[in-house]
């Protein structure tokens, strides 16, 4: 491209192309959920019919995880009919009957199993995304993520070239910071503040890097990697821009080589850009040269931590060190770097185009914009949810997806991975923001949303988190390679029923020193789990501790299973499954468990039919 016309001149061209050859169109979902599901052999079969009328083609996360394999027939007036849960054989009798035979096949679709709904519906009609406002995600679902053209005429690297042509670095940097985005990589930082810090600051020879954090380590949060599955474009233009805000002409995009789907569509999109002269040097005629290289990270939580991953990048063990200097001063071969998260470089194009008072316009004042969300748990519908920024959590849990499997009713939500904490249902009109999250004792986070019903162990849960926390301390030091380890310890104590009267406060005074005296901002939250659930669930921890109870029944160690004399029947259904012999009894009398021998499994308890089998 030697000029922005160019990319105007092919974009008219490309819509003009699609105008004219307009067909029916069928994609598929091929992210990693849709993949994982089972999507490559539906694609394999809607492959067979492509042709002169129908074309078939890939896109991204959709979005409703929970009904991948996920495929989507848009006719030629645009009206688009959602097949959900697919198979190889159900895309070959919707080809005959829907392709072939112009019906759809009702069965098939999404909300067929809801009253009062038209099955062929937008997801914006849907109730999981009434509430929702796509940006980050504002092209995942709707274009082949593996297509530079698809990106180009959704107006891809149109606001590379406004910025190019229109405006002065400075200038980049004063909308950023007029929009209010903040770093959605956890702490929240303001990107504007980030980006003037890295834009002021000089180094010897000039040179300056751009970076972007894709580790995403948190267990449960697939945000980011989304975003790359289904938009990858979007991240390369965003830090493009940011290159010539801050007049650094490389890139690094650090990315875990768990994600190889991403890799892949990252790698691509790169030699896409490159071959458009998108990428490289005199971008657009201009004197601006940028180039983006990918770094491959082991999957080490500890390199989500800006220091740590930048000494990855540089060929080093990924260990933080201390701050200052921060990366804007001295970061990646100790130049000034600028390091985002996927998330956030994803809002920039639509702020550059749109303007910072766009992006004012939804959120919070203190934090404008969306926020995406990978919920997971005791929930009806899984999968990725992106919100203005001051949604509460009720309409995330229940308006959006759907609330509670089973009736069961909803006991906290785990947001902000590790480093965050346990929100009780005290606290479910609680607006998802920073500030207030924090208040109460959670974060943000990058984004995991993780929901627990009346089943969960809040202790359990606790120990859940610091266990992950231990295995991926990076051991630099002590507060978080020992007292972590203590921590759990203690936690494993109090679950196996061997605790000690005093075990809650020891486990607030360790979590107190960690969080004091910490190298990094990982080590310092790591308590957060167990604070939190100390917080608002103490009578938990407090009938573990005194009564050895756990009153959700789930801390295996601290079960008593019982038969109900007056209930039992005695139809030795409980002895048949049971996988060690502990039920013995005749047919037609009552039945007893050998404590000595009940592992305690539930066994008995799911197949007794006359809920005689007792769990306390």
């Amino acid at each position: 491209m030697k000029s922005l016309e160019d990319l105007n001149v092919l974009r008219e061209k490309l819509a003009g192309k699609d105008t004219k050859n307009k067909k029916r169109r069928i994609v598929v979902g091929m992210a990693t959920c849709g993949i994982a599901a089972g999507a490559r052999p539906v694609m394999e079969a809607f492959a067979k019919i492509e042709g002169k009328d129908v074309t078939v083609g890939q896109v991204g996360c959709i979005g409703i995880c929970h009904l991948e394999p996920i495929a989507e027939v848009y006719e030629v007036n645009g009206e688009k009919t959602t097949y959900v849960k697919m198979t190889a054989e159900r895309a070959d009798e919707i080809i005959e009957k829907h392709i072939k035979g112009g019906k759809p096949v009702t069965e098939y679709t999404i909300g067929y199993e809801l009253e009062d709904r038209n099955m062929a519906r937008c997801f914006e009609q849907m109730d999981f995304y009434k509430k929702q406002k796509r940006v980050a995600l504002r092209n995942c679902g709707l274009i082949d993520p593996e297509n530079i053209d698809d990106y180009i005429l959704t107006g891809g690297y149109s606001a590379l070239g406004k910025v190019l042509s229109e405006s002065t670095p400075a200038e980049v940097v004063d909308v950023v910071k007029k929009s209010g985005l903040r770093g959605r990589g956890g702490a929240g930082f303001p990107t504007g503040l980030k980006w003037e810090f890295t834009y002021k600051a000089t180094s010897e020879d000039g040179v300056k890097y751009v970076a972007c954090n894709a580790d995403e380590g948190d267990p449960g949060a697939f945000m980011d990697r989304s975003v790359l599955e289904g938009d990858p474009h979007a991240l390369l233009e965003a830090m493009a821009i940011a290159g010539y805000a801050v007049s650094a002409q490389m890139g690094y995009i650090y990315i875990r080589a768990e994600y190889p789907v991403a890799v892949k569509r990252l790698k691509l999109a790169i030699k896409q850009a490159k071959e458009y002269g998108l990428f490289g040097n005199n971008i657009f005629g201009t004197d601006f040269c940028f180039d983006i290289e990918i770094r491959l990270g082991a999957g080490a939580f500890v390199c989500g931590e800006e220091t740590a991953l930048i000494r990855s990048i540089e060929g080093f063990r990924g260990e933080p060190r201390p701050r200052p200097p921060f990366p804007a001063v001295k970061g990646i071969f100790g130049k000034p770097t600028l390091l985002n998260n996927v998330e956030t470089y994803a809002s920039i194009t639509q702020i550059i185009l749109n303007g910072a008072d766009w992006f004012r316009s939804f959120g919070s004042e203190k934090s404008p914009g969306t926020k995406v969300f990978a919920v997971g748990g005791k929930i009806n519908n899984t999968g990725l949810v992106e919100v203005p920024i001051g949604t509460t959590l009720r309409e995330v849990v229940y308006d959006i997806c759907g609330g509670i499997p089973n009736g069961k009713k909803f006991k906290a939500a785990q947001t902000g991975g590790p480093s965050g904490g346990c929100i009780p249902v005290d606290h479910l009109d609680t607006p998802i923001d920073y500030e207030t999250l924090t208040a109460i004792g959670s974060m943000m986070g990058s984004g995991g949303l993780i929901v627990m019903d009346e089943d969960n162990c809040m202790v359990d849960i606790a120990k859940y988190f610091l266990e992950f926390t231990v295995d991926e301390s990076c051991g630099k030091c002590p507060p978080c390679r020992i007292g972590t380890k203590r921590m759990y310890e203690i936690l494993e104590r109090i679950t196996e029923g061997k605790s000690k009267p005093d075990d809650v406060e020891k486990l607030q005074v360790l979590a107190s020193s960690i969080k004091a005296s910490a190298l990094c901002a990982l080590g310092q939250s790591a308590p957060n789990p167990v604070l939190s659930t100390i917080r608002y669930f103490k009578d938990e921890y407090n009938a573990h501790v005194n009564d050895f109870h756990c009153p959700a029944h789930s801390c295996k160690a601290l079960k008593i299973v019982t038969i109900d004399e007056h209930l039992c029947k005695g139809c030795g259904v409980c002895k048949k499954v049971c996988p060690v012999g502990a039920i013995v009894g005749e047919r037609k009398a009552l039945h007893t468990i050998d404590q000595s021998k009940c592992t305690k499994c539930g066994a008995c308890h799911d197949k007794c039919a006359f809920d005689a089998i007792l769990i306390s």
